[in-house]
């Protein structure tokens, strides 16, 4: 509240002032793109996703995280972009009824392609996940959050486990998130995809 970026509440807005701030960082980050908001909202322009993906391209220094929940958008701009290694590309799975998010990731040259499936709204048996290099589950946080059970996340870290996939698990929520912590039967799971541990895998 009160900040000038969003004073239209959650309406789209173009930053075009904020574009080349990853320029100016010469240190390494991780950036979490558009984490507000969706890149591939069917009201941002393709020219500003070209924007978006030049100054990506332009930073090989960082990592660029881009989550979406609207592939078929990425899927009809993913041969235009420019894939390079430091873009990873994300689909949120909260239920079974968005797997067929995952189809449309497959498709796209992201070298890193992740699940978010946050806030896990329920199980996921049989995750198709082929191609797929990173999951991060968590719970719903907040007031009137949604239970999230613990057998739930257990199932997606054991089937990231079978098919030698990181798994990341960010929170179990709740009304007081920071009580409830982040691990998991005792564990805390920060597994996080190498490039150069998928390379060698592919050696």
């Amino acid at each position: 509240m009160g900040v000038e970026a969003y004073k239209n509440g959650f309406e789209v807005s173009l930053q075009e002032h904020a574009l080349t701030t990853p320029l100016k960082w010469k240190k390494p980050k991780i950036i979490f793109v558009n984490s507000m908001s969706d890149l591939f909202h069917k009201d941002v322009p393709s020219s500003f996703i070209y924007k978006v993906f030049e100054v990506m391209n332009k930073c090989p220094q960082h990592t660029f995280q881009v989550l979406t929940k609207r592939p078929s958008r990425l899927s009809k701009l993913h041969s235009k972009l420019n894939w390079t290694s430091n873009i990873w590309m994300g689909v949120s799975v909260e239920t079974p009824k968005f797997y067929s998010r995952i189809e449309k990731l497959s498709r796209c040259g992201a070298a890193i392609k992740f699940l978010s499936c946050e806030p896990l709204l329920s199980s996921l048996p049989d995750i198709p996940l082929a191609n797929i290099d990173w999951v991060i589950a968590g719970g719903e946080s907040g007031p009137n959050s949604r239970e999230m059970k613990p057998e739930w996340v257990r199932e997606i870290r054991d089937q990231c486990d079978e098919e030698g996939i990181s798994f990341f698990f960010k929170q179990w929520g709740g009304k007081n998130k920071k009580a409830a912590g982040r691990t998991l039967d005792g564990v805390t799971h920060d597994s996080m995809p190498s490039l150069q541990d998928k390379n060698d895998n592919a050696a």
